[in-house]
């Protein structure tokens, strides 16, 4: 079956948007700009996202559709779709042309069940690995943050579904999001916080969502700073602003500060903005203004030409999409470390020990908004026992009996210990008196270790992190079973950084897989015994401790975001990482030779480097570009990733990579001047395997010249 999900209605196809502004009463133009029927639509599914939602510029006297609206990131919500790896798993492929592939395919999955507008590309830096929604994130690096989202908006675009990038800005803490004031100052908004936004804006996204926080004491919602002198004023966005759903706007003046559409229903953008139209307190002209930027986005995707001729059902969850799935969980899993354990042999492990409950589970993050009701899971014991046949594997125990586990690993040729978290641990906060459809979490998972928290006499789910250890009784299990069995290895799910000082030096290999998606069981053991080399990157920093990041308060009301988080803070501070943003092993060995580097026309920098398989085993390997910047007037990190790709190379095989830097991203921003400079002097260049190798490939540009980009 084919569903047309763009209708292109007579209104959108005769007339210009002006043409239909002119048409429209000031009550209709109003209705425009909130979404409708939302509580009806979720009290009658019982589930968040089963349909898609009705989120604004929608006219029925003018055959006008409007938004149909479907949230993400790990795929469309609605209906039975595809359940991709998680978003900090796609960050650690490293992999623009992949990303993309994978926009492409949502955005396939939404033509075909009726949505227009994909809230896909969250790109909220990762500050502290405690933040509970992590998992929806790229990484903790703005360049990285802002590659990996522009290439998802573009591959969803590319099928004319609007993209949404989101939360914008300053959101990284999930449990006081509601009432958060974040103060900083412009050096740090623009340097740190915004510039993923912008690339991602610049690279054509059509839409935004403004996030629930405050940054310097005004709601993201109703910040005109954010929402029209930067966004608008300054980066020449043309699209439209949403807000976040329930409680995103505080005010009708939201109109006036840039927000186009009230989602999910009009609270604010309805009898209250067209009496305080009529009161003289809000023009008009915001209202026209708002409503002109739907139609124009609405008309640009309905009227584009499509790049195939129909979106079939039959794509949804189909082959194609659930092999691709497969593939973004074999190519994101990062090998932490190993000790000669791996790759296993076929032929020698005749009887695999399987430990822990979540290798039972159906595992594949947050059971919030982000939540996708793909057709079936693959849990790990699944894939395992698809692999190497069921009476080759054996589930031998957990973490509620950690020494009989123990006991029993010594009977196994290898043993695979499955730990890390659930959506009850981490995720989007969910108070226990607020129903999502989540309503299998309190049987299923809450029972898990310790639970999930208890908070107001009763269980909600999800929320930042209090530790970034693993909890008491897994690492109990991995110690009792790594003491019986040489071959042990501990695989790790989990949304970001996870602290492995009490057990690292216990087990010989592990493998962080994140949050993999409906294939992610299928994906384990083709990486476990080398159908496929692990060959994904950490896109965060793993601390030896704590409190080596920066200061990480779930109930604060108010803090200040200063510039330091990442590598660069362990950089400034000269603390050494357990593992270094970038890590990754493979089963190759890679050389970069041959590192060459030159100024462009355009004051950009284009550098390159010789890459070559060493080992005996093809793989991919990751080169990233470093940049160390010149003494100036205000102090930078020691350096910055500007840049990195994905080379698969076979056994002995070399091949040349080149990297392009732009010179927006060579910039500081000076605030006293209000403008991005490029100072003159010597910059350092390093193609590593990771922020912290000791082997990096280096060489030194010199900058005769300061240089100044404007705003």
């Amino acid at each position: 079956m084919t569903v047309n999900t763009t209708s292109k209605v007579d209104a959108l196809r005769k007339m210009t948007p002006e043409d239909i502004l002119m048409a429209l009463s000031l009550e209709e133009k109003v209705s425009m700009m909130s979404g409708s029927g939302f509580y009806r639509i979720h009290a009658e599914a019982k589930k968040w996202g089963a349909t898609p939602y009705p989120a604004g510029g929608a006219n029925e006297r003018l055959g006008i559709d409007g938004l149909k609206f479907s949230d993400g990131p790990r795929g469309v919500i609605v209906g039975h779709s595809t359940c991709f790896p998680c978003s900090m798993a796609r960050g650690a492929t490293f992999d623009r042309d992949m990303e993309r592939e994978v926009g492409e395919a949502m955005a396939k999955e939404a033509r075909a069940q009726g949505v227009n507008l994909l809230g896909q590309v969250c790109i909220n830096l990762l500050r502290h690995p405690g933040w509970g929604r992590a998992q929806e994130t790229y990484g903790e690096d703005s360049y990285h943050l802002g590659e990996m989202g522009s290439a998802l908006s573009q591959g969803t675009q590319h099928h004319n579904v609007i993209s949404t990038v989101k939360h914008f800005a300053v959101n990284s803490i999930e449990n006081t999001r509601f009432k958060l004031n974040v103060e900083v100052d412009d050096r740090v908004l623009r340097e740190i916080y915004l510039p993923h936004f912008r690339k991602v804006i610049e690279s054509g996204c059509l839409s935004v969502m403004s996030a629930y926080n405050k940054v310097n004491g005004a709601y993201c919602g109703q910040n005109k700073y954010l929402l029209t002198d930067i966004l608008r004023d300054e980066w020449g966005f043309e699209g439209f602003v949403h807000s976040d759903w329930v409680l995103g706007v505080y005010s009708p003046h939201g109109a006036e500060a840039g927000l186009d559409i009230e989602n999910p229903e009009p609270a604010w953008y309805g009898d209250k903005l067209i009496q305080a139209i009529k009161d003289g307190k809000i023009s008009e002209t915001a209202v026209d203004t708002a409503v002109l930027r739907i139609l124009t986005t609405l008309q640009k995707v309905m009227l584009a030409e499509d790049p195939q001729s129909d979106y079939p059902m039959e794509a949804v969850a189909g082959a194609t999409h659930t092999a691709l799935a497969r593939k973004v969980a074999e190519q994101s899993a990062v090998l932490l470390w190993n000790r000669e354990v791996l790759p296993l042999s076929r032929s020698k492990t005749k009887r695999l020990g399987v430990f822990g409950r979540l290798a039972t589970l159906e595992n594949t993050g947050d059971k919030g908004s982000s939540r996708v009701d793909s057709p079936y899971i693959v849990t790990p014991l699944k894939g395992l026992e698809t692999y190497l046949g069921a009476d080759a594997v054996i589930y031998a125990g957990d973490e509620l009996a950690p020494d009989i586990a123990g006991h029993a690993a010594k009977d196994f040729d290898a043993a695979i210990v499955v730990v890390g978290y659930t959506a009850a641990e981490e995720g989007e906060y969910i108070p226990s008196e607020i129903n999502l459809g989540q309503d299998d979490i309190p049987e299923n998972l809450s029972s898990i270790l310790d639970g999930a928290r208890q908070r107001g006499g009763g269980t909600s789910i999800g929320g930042d992190r209090g530790s970034l250890s693993l909890p008491p009784a897994q690492i109990e299990l991995i110690q009792c079973v790594a003491k019986e069995n040489p071959n042990t290895i501990v695989v790790i799910i989990a949304g970001s950084a996870v602290m492995v000082e009490e057990w690292i030096h216990t087990a010989p290999a592990s493998l962080q897989t994140f949050y993999s998606g409906m294939e992610g069981g299928s994906a384990l053991p083709r990486l476990l015994f080398g159908d496929v080399s692990p060959c994904g990157r950490l896109p965060f920093t793993v601390a030896r401790d704590q409190t080596h990041y920066p200061l990480f308060d779930p109930s604060s009301e108010y803090t200040r975001y200063g510039y330091w988080h990442g590598y660069a803070l362990f950089d400034q501070e000269n603390t050494e990482p357990r593992f270094p943003f970038g890590h990754g092993l493979t089963y190759s060995h890679f050389d970069c030779t041959n590192i060459r580097a030159r100024r462009t026309p355009d004051g950009g920098v284009e550098v390159s480097v010789t890459v070559q398989n060493t080992g005996s085993t093809e793989a991919i390997e990751t080169p990233q570009l470093y940049v160390s910047w010149p003494a100036c007037a205000v102090i930078r990190p020691r350096k910055s990733l500007r840049g990195f790709s994905r080379v698969k190379l076979a056994a002995g095989q070399e091949t040349e990579t080149t990297f392009y830097v732009a010179p927006r991203d060579l910039a500081w921003f000076d605030a006293a001047s209000r403008t991005w400079r490029i100072d003159s002097g010597h910059y350092g260049i390093s193609v590593a395997r990771s922020a912290r190798d000791p082997d990096a490939l280096e060489t030194t540009l010199n900058f005769p010249e300061e240089m100044g980009l404007g705003i």
